[in-house]
């Protein structure tokens, strides 16, 4: 009878551990789509409110990106010339600041998007297109700054990290490129100004009257 008992109740446990096995991939695809939805709602939210931003406040949120290393690594890469590996990774990490400097650049370029959505008061169809073309070139620059991040936390990979490194670079410097091209066209008055802020450190008294 006791041998019974103890069977019967190892049967029991059993039954649990595999009804719980049985729930934890639906548990873990239930935590990840809550995540997934969560970042979806953030990035929409931000965006949302930047898009309500006067102009001389979006100008005012972008970081200082060293802009000497981000043009010579993205036109390396975009306009390839003989000798294609005479920049070191090394010079384009510390050029950029490391890790930092490439957080930067993820972050402003919801801002450079932000700006160009600006632009459609006065070229709405250009800018439409531009804007879109910028959020393409922005998906590139955060899969490659997650890469980055990830290779250089886990020291996995490493000889990818180069990559990745500079296809980041070439995605904000690509950014950068459309934005000022789109100023050219859509606002003559504002592109100084602009061009002078992606170039260096904004500064809080520097406002253009729009």
């Amino acid at each position: 009878m006791l041998m019974s008992s103890t069977i019967f109740q190892e049967q029991r446990i059993r039954y649990r551990a595999s009804k719980d096995n049985a729930m934890l991939p639906a548990l873990i695809l239930c935590a990840v789509t809550a995540v997934v939805f969560g970042r979806i709602y953030y990035q929409n939210k931000t965006a949302l409110r930047l898009y309500n931003c006067a102009w001389n406040h979006l100008l005012l949120k972008l970081e200082v990106v060293p802009t000497a290393a981000v043009l010579r690594v993205g036109d390396e890469y975009l306009n390839p010339k003989p000798n294609q590996i005479a920049t070191e990774p090394v010079d384009i990490w510390f050029g950029l600041g490391g890790i930092e400097g490439i957080r930067r650049m993820r972050r402003n370029a919801r801002i450079l998007i932000a700006l160009a959505a600006y632009a459609e008061r006065w070229n709405f169809t250009e800018s439409v297109i531009v804007t879109e073309r910028m959020r393409r070139d922005s998906i590139q620059l955060k899969r490659s700054v997650f890469q980055v991040t990830l290779r250089t936390y886990f020291r996995i990979g490493q000889v990818w990290l180069p990559f990745h490194l500079h296809e980041s670079v070439a995605a904000y410097h690509l950014m950068t490129k459309r934005l000022l091209a789109l100023y050219q066209t859509s606002h003559a008055g504002l592109y100084p100004r602009l061009a002078e802020v992606l170039s260096s450190a904004p500064s809080q008294d520097a406002t253009v009257t729009i």
